[in-house]
């Protein structure tokens, strides 16, 4: 019984396996936030300077695109864990895809088109690997453990090791060695995260399902499908045939295929699309009246959380845009690489992930527990109070007539936002595998992780706004962020006790 005890404490008084999840998890963002900030500047960078040449406006949008359709592949990477593949093997393979994507973006020296092949293959990659990885999280917890919020946020935090050191890295490499050495060292990454998931976390989730016990099999789907072959065969064909179709009425101007066009009609169709699986799930996935009424408070959380993406996702886009053209980043006579401020939002985390996760525990040992709607509703309220500090800091460049402002107004503002997220996004997580049918729990978490795909696709078509040459424009965009920040905060909070009566069950 002890030993039992042990495992299920071991980690910082969390179960054993969280820890070299969480590792796995640390290095495939590292190979993942190594190479986002640099896209950006990559894109818009001259052709002289190694860069495509393209508009800061197209290049943002590719950013938003590769953001949506990133989160948008975890509705089927989910599919395939739930019918055919189980979420160990889905980790595995994803993680295998991913690391060629990074490949594939290291060798684009050779040729353009590798560097947009790279990205699509870490978009499917990633659509196995990422609601596997939080679904085999919430599987270490029982429904009704207190300490499941807790678990998630060290989860985050763990992630966010990796995100921190990888744009340091990649800056540098990519300062002093060019930008493909600098895309090209996130597959490293890659390869420790396959080590330590084949080698350790695999070894630690069979001792705990053994000794200890898991919600749920992690390698077995849950549902057994025997059309899945099938439906994979048809996918495909599908899918290649709409590209050519679409890429035909491109060709003969029946329609704009510029990135900046293209993003508008992925919001409609995803929202349009995500509507229709939701419809789907609630009418023919043979749900009983309870698990019915949790994807309705799905259906809330959804849109809020896709508000808070659409602006806390502009840290790629709009608010590295505004590092380079408008703040001054000189200490001591050397100029910080624009890239080190991406690596603010995780180290943020580092420092303040424990100590609210200490926070909660203290609060709920003294008999206090903050609900995890008022959590939520903190979150987007923080990344609001974040967008007023970059609406200050754009008036303070339109006073100047695009002088250069302190990067203090970066640093406070990404710290709000880091504030934010900490509320939200573990939080949600943990909503979302307490709330989601067991039989379509994959499914839900891609849902969910939709709402970020929906706000990468609007944070790309507002970030790249944010140039030297429409300095006027900028207090509005960073303003019309901050008031639809506080007034999704304050509809949650109305919604906060009928959400629950709902939820009493």
């Amino acid at each position: 019984m002890s030993k039992n005890t042990d495992i299920n404490t071991s980690f910082m008084g969390h179960p054993k396996p969280l820890f070299s999840l969480s590792m796995t998890e640390v290095w495939e963002r590292f190979s993942f936030y190594g190479i986002r900030p640099l896209l950006v500047l990559f894109m818009a960078a001259a052709v002289s300077s190694g860069g495509l040449g393209m508009s800061k406006e197209d290049s943002a949008a590719i950013v938003g695109i590769f953001g949506g359709f990133l989160y948008l592949a975890t509705l089927p990477g989910g599919w395939l864990a739930d019918n055919w593949l189980g979420q160990k093997k889905a980790v595995f393979i994803g993680a295998i895809i991913i690391a060629f994507g990074h490949l594939s973006i290291g060798l684009s020296m050779f040729s353009e088109i590798m560097f947009f092949l790279g990205l699509a293959l870490i978009v499917i990659g990633t659509g196995l690997f990422k609601t596997c990885s939080s679904v085999m999280v919430g599987m270490l917890y029982k429904q009704d453990d207190a300490r499941r919020d807790s678990g998630f946020t060290i989860f985050y935090m763990g992630i966010n090791i990796g995100a921190f050191i990888a744009p340091l890295i990649t800056g540098i490499v990519q300062k002093e060695y060019g930008w493909h050495l600098g895309f090209g060292i996130g597959g490293l990454g890659m390869l420790l995260c396959l080590a330590i998931f084949y080698f350790k976390t695999i070894k630690d989730f069979e001792e705990f399902r053994d000794k200890v016990g898991l919600e749920q099999d992690y390698d077995k789907p849950m549902v057994e499908n025997k059309n899945v072959l099938k439906v994979i065969m048809c996918s495909v064909i599908a899918i290649l045939a709409f590209i050519v179709f679409i890429v035909v009425l491109g060709h003969y101007g029946v329609i704009d295929l510029s990135p900046a066009s293209l993003a508008k009609k992925m919001v409609f169709v995803i929202a349009i699309c995500t509507t229709i699986y939701f419809l789907y799930l609630y009418f023919f996935s043979h749900l009983n009246r309870d698990e019915k009424k949790n994807l309705i408070v799905f259906v809330i959380l959804f849109f809020a959380a896709a508000f808070f993406w659409s602006t806390f996702e502009q840290k790629p886009t709009s608010f590295n845009l505004f590092a380079q053209d408008f703040t001054d980043r000189v200490i001591f006579g050397w100029e910080i690489p624009v890239v080190w401020f991406s690596s603010l939002n995780p180290l943020f985390i580092i420092i303040f992930a424990p100590i609210i996760s200490m926070i909660w525990i203290l609060l709920l040992k003294k008999n206090i527990e903050l609900s995890s709607m008022s959590k939520f509703g903190l979150g987007v309220f923080g990344a609001g109070v974040g967008f007023g500090i970059m609406f200050l800091a754009s008036k303070v460049v339109l006073a100047s007539d695009g002088g250069l402002v302190s990067p203090l107004y970066l640093i406070i503002a990404l710290l709000c936002l880091t504030l934010g997220e900490l509320c939200l996004s573990p939080v949600g997580l943990s909503i979302m595998t307490k709330i989601a049918p067991n039989v379509i729990k994959n499914q839900v978490m891609g849902l969910w992780f939709v709402a970020s795909s929906l706000g990468n696709i609007i944070a790309g078509l507002i970030g790249g706004g944010v140039s030297a040459d429409n300095i006027e424009h900028l207090p509005n965009l960073f303003g019309q962020c901050m008031w639809a920040l506080f007034g999704t905060a304050i509809v949650l909070f109305f919604l906060r006790k009928p959400i629950y009566k709902m939820l009493a069950h």
